[in-house]
């Protein structure tokens, strides 16, 4: 993004770009209770892995500056309360809980009560900087993959907006640019929720990247003709084999790239690896309102009392992924070795 953040820290609120209006309107929210935070999370005001982990930390920090409690007991009771609205947000994101463990841990180590919040408020502006920082490392490691003369396609968006950093896929993507490589995109409108054609498209305009919008269903159509050089998609959860859960459609470009011998790569920081997690079948997938899928912006386009599903994400087996990029490198199978060695 050009001169705006999608998030930032104002000493005792939160200002954060309100995503749902864009592109039309640039709309910032000053946001001074963290239940407010929770809920632009749940509305997706905000949304993306990194992005969310930083947009509940600054959530924490804000609940417990509000608190009352003056002895550590206390305070640790308010900060579960404050902890677990933050969990409820987003259940796919392993960036949110990594974050919640970690500033629970910070609370825990201390012993003097406003020690402890000036502890969370340092910890919280910390994981936003080391976000920032690790998206501009992946995104240099990334763009050695692209080449010059090579059209993108990424699907959902995954620049600024998502990360409160420099980009994971567009990341990589902006970085091929600034390296004086001839690029070209292709973007997914990535229905239901269209961050394709809504934010990926605001990024790259302002990037000034040529970059064609296309429909979901248009991909096979297009990789099919030749007209793809490779896909890049960011990641919300990459388990310790390598599967990886994404925006819904994922899986699909990733069958659609190996039928047709192209690459399929995953642009990550180290923080959406769980470990913990054996395979993809293990990550819980958000299911999300029927109405996202029945409505566009509020329209109906569907007939009254029409069901509908809507999970939000899907789980791309580590077999489709041609690379792994993160901030510590470029990973390849196998993952299990390699994921352990750099989370």
């Amino acid at each position: 993004m050009a001169n705006s953040q999608p998030i930032e820290w104002l000493g005792n609120k939160v200002k954060l770009l309100d995503q749902t209006r864009l592109p039309q309107e640039e709309v910032y929210l000053e946001l001074t209770d963290y239940h407010d935070v929770a809920s632009a999370i749940k509305e997706m005001k905000i949304r993306g892995a990194p992005a969310i982990g930083v947009a509940a930390a600054y959530g924490i920090a804000l609940g417990v500056l509000k608190t009352s409690a003056k002895s550590k007991d206390e305070f640790l009771i308010k900060l579960k309360g404050i902890t677990q609205a933050m969990a409820a947000t987003r259940p796919t994101a392993q960036n949110l809980f990594r974050v919640i463990n970690r500033m629970k841990q910070i609370a825990e180590a201390g012993e003097d009560v406003d020690e402890i919040r000036k502890a969370l408020v340092s910890e919280a502006i910390k994981i936003h900087s080391e976000e920032a920082e690790a998206t501009k490392k992946l995104a240099q490691f990334g763009a050695e993959l692209i080449q010059n003369g090579f059209t993108i396609l990424t699907h959902c968006n995954t620049g600024a907006l998502a990360t409160a950093g420099y980009g994971t896929a567009l990341g990589v993507i902006k970085q091929a640019k600034e390296q004086g490589k001839n690029i070209r995109v292709f973007a997914t409108e990535t229905r239901p929720r269209l961050q394709g054609a809504r934010l990926t498209a605001w990024e790259l305009k302002r990037a000034s990247i040529p970059f064609t919008l296309i429909t979901d269903s248009m991909a096979g159509y297009f990789i099919s003709r030749g007209k793809i050089s490779c896909v890049i998609i960011g990641a919300d959860r990459i388990t310790s084999n390598g599967d990886t859960a994404n925006k819904i459609g994922s899986y699909t470009l990733a069958v659609l790239a190996m039928e047709h011998g192209i690459p399929f790569y995953v642009a990550a920081p180290t923080t959406t690896i769980d470990l913990s997690l054996a395979s993809g079948d293990d990550i819980p997938i958000e299911e999300r309102s029927p109405q996202e899928v029945t409505h566009i912006q509020g329209v109906s386009i569907a007939p009254e009392g029409t069901q509908a599903l809507n999970p939000a994400f899907d789980v791309t087996p580590h077999y489709y992924i041609s690379a792994i990029i993160t901030e510590k490198g470029i990973i390849k199978e196998p993952y299990i070795e390699r994921l352990k060695k750099i989370a």
